[in-house]
């Protein structure tokens, strides 16, 4: 537990200043006005799937580091890192390629024409961002997978620091800028995104405990076997991520329809459940640098013990924030907006986040121990099994159709994600206990 811990803090004020960054963005858009907030949540919910697409063919390469570390190969894990920079990348510039699709995509869809402007706008700017995601990704898990947690913590506060004064002015056009409005955000994420991976690029080439990995002393070819040995391992948890962040933004898209008031409520609510998820998600990040540290030592024992000790954390966490969430839910709204209107659904709303943070912890930990275990791909099928078939089809049935009950809106989707998420729990857990069996039996065949 307590080396879980040391591991985890760091970690946890990054991932928490990451999703500080979202909320500021939001509560900023959201005093200039409601409808910048509106635009704000669409274009996160577009390219938020994108992003994390990235990010997850980059979460590949922490295990893959730690199992090097533990087995004593750290002669590879330069390589190991220049590949993943090549991979993510080359899919980073993909992304860009996708800006000139932007405005007919967005026309296609059902919305207000000034929410529509400032979304288009917004959501170009996060794509130019993509080439900076990517690299900060790579090196980000690299000093992740060396069990190097502090520089994330680091960067991740500085890149808050920029990120809301930057906000600030875009948004309000000081010093002579223009009045950019939840365009501003756009903009303010772009510089601080790049902000950091330029951060970390010069810690990991100056830090002092990175030097015996020789990170950048040569230069690494890529190597296609090493390049789809990280996609065999990526591509499912990217997946993964997409699945669970699609079926946020899949139901933005969807209470388009019902104003900017509902959609706004509805972000209030994802946004602070966000931030609430990155303290079970942190202490889930270090129970993967755990397994894969313990299963290249061939240590079966510890790594089990780390997925206890990380469930063990995550549900006192969630008793904590529901209990919170619930108790101080019209207070929480009322940070983000002044409209009364929203703050009354956003309360409502937050009642349902309170419910789901237990679910949300168990799969969190559990999924990442099978990325620790490198059990990526049964990751995958359950998600997309509890996230799209049975959460999604909920939320549509309850939200959108008065077949059981009067139309709920934004309640209804909010019970389809209570019940996708408890189903990923219950069937992530159960498959970190057959790896576990399967892993007494024969550690060698995971090293």
């Amino acid at each position: 537990m307590k080396v879980l811990l040391t591991l985890a803090w760091p970690l946890l004020i990054a991932q928490v200043t990451q999703t500080l960054m979202g909320v500021s963005d939001t509560i900023m858009a959201g005093r200039y006005s409601y409808t910048d907030m509106a635009a704000v949540a669409i274009g996160f919910s577009i390219t938020m799937p994108i992003l994390m697409f990235i990010q997850g063919i980059t979460l590949a390469l922490s295990p893959i580091i730690s199992r090097l570390q533990g087995s004593n190969q750290t002669d590879k894990v330069a390589s190991a890192l220049h590949q993943s920079i090549c991979l993510s990348l080359i899919i980073s510039l993909i992304c860009v390629c996708l800006i000139p699709l932007v405005d007919d995509f967005f026309a296609l869809m059902e919305m207000e024409q000034a929410l529509r402007t400032i979304t288009i706008e917004y959501t170009i700017f996060i794509l130019l961002s993509a080439p900076g995601f990517a690299l900060y990704q790579s090196l980000r898990n690299c000093c992740e997978g060396l069990s190097s947690t502090r520089p994330t913590m680091v960067i991740m506060f500085a890149g808050l620091l920029v990120n809301i004064p930057a906000n600030y002015i875009l948004i309000n056009g000081l010093f002579g800028l223009p009045e950019l409005g939840g365009v501003g955000c756009g903009i303010a994420t772009m510089i601080v995104i790049y902000v950091m991976a330029l951060s970390t690029l010069i810690y990991t080439l100056s830090a002092r405990k990175l030097k015996d990995y020789n990170l950048f002393s040569q230069f690494h070819r890529p190597r296609l076997a090493l390049q789809l040995n990280q996609l065999k391992i990526g591509l499912p948890i990217a997946f993964t991520i997409v699945f669970e962040v699609t079926l946020f933004g899949v139901v933005a898209l969807l209470l388009a329809r019902f104003g900017a008031s509902v959609v706004a409520a509805h972000q209030i609510a994802l946004n602070f459940s966000s931030l609430m998820f990155m303290l079970p998600m942190s202490i889930g990040i270090a129970v993967a640098i755990r397994i894969g540290y313990s299963i290249g030592k061939e240590d079966a024992l510890n790594a089990k013990i780390a997925v206890y000790c990380g469930l063990f954390c995550s549900i006192v966490i969630a008793l904590f924030t529901a209990t919170m969430t619930v108790i101080l839910s019209t207070q929480i709204a009322s940070l983000y907006t002044e409209n009364q209107e929203v703050i009354y659904l956003a309360s409502s709303l937050l009642f349902f986040a309170a419910l789901f943070q237990f679910s949300d912890g168990i799969q969190v930990v559990s999924a990442n121990a099978l990325r620790g275990y490198k059990d990526t791909l049964a990751m995958f099928l359950i998600s997309f099994v509890s996230y799209w078939l049975i959460g999604l089809t909920v939320g549509v049935v309850l939200g959108l159709t008065d077949w059981i009950f009067p139309v709920m809106k934004a309640q209804g989707f909010w019970i389809g994600f209570i019940s996708g998420l408890s189903c990923a729990a219950v069937l992530m857990f159960w498959r970190v206990k057959v790896i576990q069996k399967r892993v007494a039996a024969d550690v060698s065949a995971f090293a």
